[in-house]
């Protein structure tokens, strides 16, 4: 009786070892763009929670029914208040107005975004890691509309 010898042939271990090569090949480039992706839902992300933020301030505004207001109160949270235009209850371009009702801490910074309100009717939310300075949720502080832009994220 011969004996039996068991294991892998030199063959089948470059042919494993080919398989592999061609999945890393294949697999690696749809990981390497991670951050970019995370970037821009970040920004689709600010984008939601801007448009929700006008949502609820034009609510309440007309939930108080003083259409001349120039400030809604908010349920909770600091600062108590947030500045709205007048009319439509559409909150303005300024910390005081869109900040406070997305929450954020100062004229610079809100929670993982850096903000900028350069004019009234151009604030600018830009994730807070990367990406460059087109890689934002713009929103003005006039009309309420949100522009996302995700090139160079």
């Amino acid at each position: 009786m011969k004996p039996s010898h068991s294991g892998f042939t030199l063959i089948e271990l470059v042919v494993v070892i080919v398989i592999l090569g061609i999945l890393a090949a294949v697999a690696l480039p749809r990981f390497v763009n991670l951050g970019a992706d995370a970037r821009i839902s970040a920004v689709n992300g600010a984008a939601g929670g801007l448009r929700s933020a006008v949502a609820l301030a034009q609510a309440r505004y007309m939930a108080v029914g003083n259409m001349t207001a120039t400030t809604i109160g908010l349920a909770s949270g600091t600062p108590a208040t947030a500045a709205v235009n007048a009319g439509t209850g559409i909150p303005t371009g300024t910390l005081a107005g869109i900040g406070a009702m997305m929450g954020c801490e100062s004229a610079t910074a809100c929670t993982g975004f850096v903000t900028s309100y350069a004019t009234p009717t151009a604030v600018t939310f830009r994730p807070a890691t990367g990406g460059s300075a087109t890689c934002q949720a713009a929103y003005n502080g006039t009309t309420g509309v949100v522009t996302v832009t995700t090139t160079g994220c």
